[in-house]
């Protein structure tokens, strides 16, 4: 006998039973839309036999697991369809992906649009016959035979990489079988709204040295009102590109010769300054000391520090010519902190050191993964690096959560969200230390009221960590933040401190950025304000123009009121229509345009014209000005 806990109602059973049985038994009602089991928090088919104590629950289209197996079955039905179409095609892996699927392709004449409306038409055709969706067990040689007699060459290949004893599960669906480990749908009807996105080249087993294959991606919804939803918010994103942005009030550009890496132009890097500043004040006012350490590195601190052996990869080397060693372009700023914080003997006393540094880092990403300001080379961190003994971890914790919260507020971002990263199955330290460490994270989380989701295991193997999630102003998320407790570096760089006791300890080492990398969110502020900065962050807050010639001298005087005020500002005195100046520095994305006509000049008023607003707002030059003011102090948008 065994026992099956569903919600809170625990059921015994003798003899074991199936999913399905099992859902017939509670509700047959549910059948349709039950998608699949979870047993144990493990997703599996509903065909699944239980015979052993469980803790069960169904999943259905609206969870996020419901929407992976929709998007799962979608892959396959693409699979089938393509198949269908072009008989010698090859298929190779179809996974799921955020926000939808792809499958690769091989010998098959490269796609096209029309070939992509082809196939949409046939999935459709295949989902309508709401094909039953079922699973076959088998061994690996049978699992080889079986393919071998396809012709699927791919699928053999990936079946010799597994363990001889391996048992490999075989999903069929009309037709067309395909090697999955699951889970999946019982049925093709399940998948009620989906579109092919996009074609695309990608390399099998993404090794540059192996043949090119055909990659086609597809999204789907739990309804067809979530994929409304979501190509509107594509098309809205493709608005919001902040590469065309950035190209349209010249703030920066990208060029093959620096793959992955900035270039700044005069008003992009007053900007990216402002921000650096802004962070920089931040931290002065919560007790940081701000710290710069060398980009270039002798490559025995990286294989000393462990980074060398996880991340060598994805590091940038440099050889001297007059000496025999290897360097390394810094990918990261830990190592350097520990060495500023090795500096001397450290008291207990110091303790909580904060160290600051805005690092330059350098990492390879593969130029395909390259996106704008998104995904580069070289990038800032906003780094800081905070030592403490184990009794200050919750306070610094707290104060950490406090200070991102208040920083995504000013820049408009509210809806923030939190993963919480515990102990994985690897990892070092006592299970005391991590108690304390973990519960020091989930303390500061719940003190500042943000919601989190849990990614069971998923910490690092030195120590948990939480990572924040904003979302934009489109609906998309973005990971930035992270605070991470590191028991691992301050061990192999010895770092130290002197207790009350006299006698030496290892400090925890906090790892904090706030922005993440200052490239990549400018570019989200960019896309999240679709280039319509508030107007204390505006590079160029006021466009002061003219409705003629004659009117320069008091141009020239507005100018010098707004520069003893700190305003940035550029004045416009081109002979040219006023129609054609507001449209101009409308398309530059400048926040306020401030039309200066005879009237204006002769009662010292200003005409105000805010981005996006047709209407003008007519002012004493004085109150402009102290309303203005008041307006950047509060970083009101």
């Amino acid at each position: 006998m065994f026992e099956i806990k569903l919600n809170k109602n625990i059921k015994k059973y003798n003899d074991s039973i199936s999913g399905v049985d099992l859902l017939q038994e509670i509700d047959k009602s549910l059948r349709q839309s039950c998608l699949a089991i979870k047993i144990n928090n493990e997703v599996k088919d509903l065909s699944t036999v239980i015979n052993e104590n469980s803790e069960v629950d169904f999943v259905f289209s609206s969870s996020p697991e419901g929407l992976d197996i929709i998007r799962h079955d979608a892959a396959h039905i693409l699979a089938q369809a393509v198949k269908e179409l072009h008989p010698e095609a090859m298929v190779t892996i179809g996974p799921v992906i955020e926000n939808g699927f792809y499958y690769d392709f091989a010998n098959v004449t490269p796609f096209n649009e029309a070939d992509l409306e082809k196939i949409e038409k046939k999935m459709q055709e295949i989902i309508d016959q709401n094909l039953a969706i079922t699973r076959k067990i088998v061994t690996k040689d049978e699992a080889i035979s079986f393919f071998q007699a396809h012709g699927e060459k791919y699928k053999i290949e990936i079946i010799n990489s597994f363990p001889s004893d391996a048992k490999i599960t075989i999903y069929t669906q009309g037709n067309f079988s395909d090697l999955c480990k699951g889970p999946h749908s019982q049925n093709t009807g399940v998948v009620k709204a989906f579109k092919l996105m996009k074609i695309a080249g990608a390399y099998w087993r993404g090794n540059s040295q192996n043949e090119m294959l055909q990659r086609v991606y597809g999204t789907a919804w739990s309804d067809k009102k979530q994929l409304k939803q979501y190509l509107t918010m594509l098309e809205e994103a493709e608005k919001r590109d902040h590469r065309k942005l950035g190209r349209q009030s010249d703030l920066f550009h990208f060029q093959e010769e620096a793959q992955g890496a900035v270039f700044w132009h005069p008003k992009g890097w007053d900007l990216f300054q402002r921000l650096i500043n802004y962070i920089r004040n931040k931290q002065n006012d919560n007790g940081y000391f701000e710290i710069s350490t060398p980009e270039i590195m002798d490559k025995n601190l990286w294989v000393l520090s462990g980074h060398w052996e996880k991340f060598r990869e994805n590091m940038f080397t440099a050889n001297s010519i007059e000496e025999d060693k290897v360097y390394v372009v810094r990918p990261m700023n830990c190592p350097g902190g520990v060495q500023v914080y090795n500096q001397g003997i450290k008291s207990y006393r110091d303790l909580p050191l904060r160290l600051a540094e805005f690092g330059k880092v350098h990492r390879y990403e593969p130029s395909g993964a390259l996106h704008g300001l998104m995904r580069v080379r070289a990038f800032t961190q906003d780094d800081a690096h905070i030592f403490c003994t184990t009794e200050q971890m919750t306070e610094e914790c707290i104060n950490v959560c406090k200070l991102i919260k208040e920083i995504y507020k000013d820049f408009g971002f509210e809806d923030v969200k939190v993963k919480f990263s515990d102990r994985p199955e690897k990892r070092i330290g006592t299970d005391e230390v991590w108690d304390e460490s973990e519960k020091a994270l989930l303390d500061a989380v719940k003190q500042q009221n943000l919601p989190y989701t849990l990614n069971k295991g998923e910490g690092a193997f030195y120590g948990p960590k939480l990572e924040f999630v904003l979302r934009d102003a489109i609906g998309r998320d973005w990971q930035l933040g992270t605070l991470q407790v590191d028991f691992n570096l301050p061990e192999r760089l010895d770092a130290n401190y002197i207790d009350s006791d006299g006698k030496k300890y290892r400090p925890v080492m906090l790892h904090r950025a706030l922005f993440g990398s200052i490239e990549r969110f400018l570019g989200i502020l960019l896309e999240h304000y679709s280039g319509n900065l508030p107007i204390w962050l505006a590079p160029i807050q006021i466009a002061v123009i003219t409705v003629t010639d004659e009117l320069s001298t008091y141009a020239k005087n507005v100018s010098e009121i707004l520069k003893k005020n700190a305003i940035r500002h550029i004045v416009d005195l081109d002979n040219e229509k006023i129609t054609y100046k507001i449209r101009k520095h409308s398309l530059n994305k400048v926040p306020i345009i401030v039309v200066l006509g005879k009237k204006e000049e002769e009662e010292k008023l200003v005409s105000v014209r805010k981005l996006g607003d047709k209407h003008q707002e007519v002012l004493e030059l004085s109150h402009f000005v102290d309303k203005l003011l008041d307006e950047i102090k509060q970083k009101r948008s």
